[in-house]
């Protein structure tokens, strides 16, 4: 396995719609996503879409860690997981604002309005079908990674910049707030 190249913003390929995978049980398929998880795991990442590895192909790998499965009741943790030529439903109308980061951004964050329950189905690089209904951060880095592969990063989805940042501003300014300042 090998860590990848993420592309950074700015990058054509992050612009892009992304091909269906044609055989995703392929061996270079099946490699591409091992060195994805291996990729998001030495960035400590939530998630990653092939167009972040300069791959405009529709995949992506994700994780929701112990810590994060605690948004929702509904939210439970999951293991690393490739879902491969993926659809999506949103299951309510309702956009709710969801903290994000995204390691084609580094250092920076933002709240994003998002749908807080989803469907979404794919499969898996054994063909097998993925499919699962979701909340909380779950769904929040679903619909992210999705995104990806339709060419459209996070803040091109925000609609207050006053909720964007630095990463260490933002912690600092809700440390601040928290003691009163």
């Amino acid at each position: 396995m090998a860590i990848l190249k993420i592309a950074r913003m700015g990058h054509p390929v992050l612009l892009q719609k992304c091909e269906p995978v044609p055989d995703p049980g392929a061996p270079e398929i099946r490699r591409l996503v091992a060195d994805m998880v291996e990729t998001m795991e030495d960035a400590y990442g939530a998630g990653l879409a092939a167009p972040q590895v300069h791959v405009p192909l529709r995949l992506f790998v994700f994780r929701v860690a112990e810590a994060r499965g605690n948004e929702d009741a509904d939210d439970t943790p999951v293991g690393n997981t490739v879902v491969i030529n993926p659809e999506i439903e949103f299951l309510s109308q309702e956009r709710v604002l969801r903290w994000e980061g995204c390691l084609s951004i580094p250092g920076l964050r933002a709240a994003v309005p998002r749908a807080p329950r989803i469907r979404y189905r794919g499969v898996d690089c054994d063909g097998r079908p993925v499919a699962r209904e979701v909340t909380g951060f779950h769904a929040g880095v679903v619909q992210h990674e999705y995104d990806h592969l339709d060419g459209i990063l996070y803040p091109m989805r925000m609609r207050d910049f006053s909720l964007f940042g630095f990463t260490e501003e933002l912690a600092r300014a809700a440390a601040a707030q928290q003691e009163g300042r």
